[in-house]
């Protein structure tokens, strides 16, 4: 849709995405209602930053009258798709959209998607530093307090401010490159110019309820894709490779691997990253000049060397950025060494697969600080690894009674590591503190979400980088 004027649009959300698409949409002719669960005490900032425009609001519930009025319903990314609401929405046939679909739908300018089950935010981030490069070196201007003049580079989506808040402001020689979660997807029926699924391991089945659910709103990506568009997919990972027959036009891949004949993309071979495309074989730097750690960042920036290609960027700007990059908040950051002890926050790790992943990166023996809310996620394959790998277990939260049950049905024999049960997070660094030594590595990488105890994992990692500060 590209003509609002006058369309009845109810946003189910008023946080950062709702209001953002509220304005924009207002902004451009269109009746918005905007409903939120939360009563208008909580709201009022929210009010505020929005009283320059005409909006109309719904607080403290939901009601499925509001449908009675709407042609479009827009959910936010956090907002259950199991609302009656929703479901009653979804019964009249009420056409669903939702901030990053209508971004794509307005864009003039190429647009990037990325997405997958980890690794996105880091891959998404190198990708912008490289874009950033490329642009800067041909005189162009970035959408900060520095611009002066055209082409930019935007980047958004899932991370930081929603893109919609400066569609108006681009122009046809931009770049746009989006962070695009399974929840922005599902409602999705336009994708990107270049799409990008790094990798599927199960995630969010508390909110897409199966496997097959959670991949086919991965696979979105693709379905709706023009017929021209690029697409990249992992292949060492065998759920994304597997999606490789939606693949309209051009696929491009990665891989920790040597590619096999007739594949093109980045790969790492004799310590090297390598890029293919046809005849065309380049060496790009060695491994060690990667700052990041484990074999999944590798994957990661190799992700992000095939989509600059795609892009168009020069290698001299990718190898530049990825030479000055040294990651992502919350993403196996180093936060203090302590006593000989490193302490390092993942907190950006709400599932055990991501767990798995990051174990990999380290052979120091662990103190692993493992909890949160669960989100529907088998915890078998983490705590077997656990038994091997882990030297101290430190449970927390809401999912530490499930966690000791699959630890507990785990069969006769398997190694256990030992474990501690603490009540939150801080009770963790403390317990972790006292169990830890010289030459041990104490990580959070929780496998659980936040909000049983936090507002979201950036705050849950603010507070244990705090916490670790403040041992003495």
């Amino acid at each position: 849709m590209t003509n609002w004027t006058g369309k009845r649009v109810l946003i189910l959300g008023a946080a950062r995405q709702g209001l953002a698409l509220a304005r924009w949409l207002a902004r451009h002719g269109a009746r918005v209602t905007l409903n939120d669960l939360r009563p208008l005490d909580d709201m009022r900032a929210a009010q505020a930053s929005l009283a320059d425009v005409d909006v109309e609001w719904m607080l403290g519930g939901h009601p499925v009258e509001l449908l009675d009025r709407v042609d479009v319903l827009c959910p936010s990314g956090g907002v259950p798709l199991t609302l009656p609401i929703v479901s009653e929405a979804i019964q009249r046939g009420i056409p669903f959209s939702n901030d990053t679909q209508i971004f794509i739908e307005a864009a003039p300018c190429k647009t990037v998607g990325i997405s997958g089950s980890a690794g996105k935010t880091t891959t998404t981030t190198l990708v912008g530093e490289m874009a950033k490069r490329k642009f800067k070196d041909e005189g162009g201007r970035m959408n900060d307090e520095n611009a002066t003049a055209h082409p930019a580079v935007f980047i958004g989506g899932n991370i930081g401010d929603p893109l919609i808040n400066y569609v108006d402001d681009m122009t046809a020689n931009d770049l746009a490159i989006l962070e695009i979660s399974s929840f922005q997807l599902d409602q999705m029926t336009v994708s990107t110019d270049i799409a990008a699924i790094l990798n599927i391991t199960p995630n969010h089945l508390d909110r897409h309820g199966t496997m097959d659910a959670y991949i086919a709103a991965k696979a979105r990506l693709l379905d709706f894709q023009k017929a021209d568009g690029i697409s990249i997919l992992g292949r060492d990972d065998p759920v994304s490779w597997n999606l490789r027959d939606k693949v309209k036009e051009k696929l491009l891949t990665f891989s920790l691997n040597e590619l096999e004949e007739g594949l093109d993309g980045s790969y790492l071979r004799a310590g090297s990253l390598n890029l293919r495309d046809g005849k065309s074989n380049v060496t790009l730097m060695p491994r060690e000049k990667i700052h990041l750690r484990g074999n999944y960042n590798v994957a990661n920036v190799l992700a992000a060397f095939v989509i600059g290609h795609a892009a168009g960027f020069p290698l001299d700007a990718m190898i530049e950025a990825v030479e000055d990059f040294h990651g992502v908040p919350h993403r196996l950051e180093l936060v203090r060494e302590w006593n000989g002890v490193r302490w390092y926050n993942n907190s950006i790790a709400s599932a055990p697969e991501r767990t798995i992943v990051v174990l990999g990166a380290f052979e120091e023996p662990i103190v692993l600080l493992l909890g949160g809310r669960d989100k529907n996620l088998p915890w078998e394959g983490l705590m077997q690894l656990v038994g091997e790998r882990v030297d101290h277990l430190v449970l927390f939260g809401e999912a530490a009674e499930k966690i000791e049950k699959t630890v507990a049905s785990l069969p006769v024999g398997m190694k256990r590591a030992p474990t501690t049960r603490v009540n939150g997070l801080h009770e963790a660094v403390l317990r972790a503190a006292e169990v830890a030594k010289p030459g041990n590595v104490v990580l959070l990488s929780p496998g659980g979400t936040s909000f049983d105890e936090f507002k979201d994992f950036a705050e849950r990692g603010e507070r244990f980088k705090s916490w670790v500060q403040e041992l003495p």
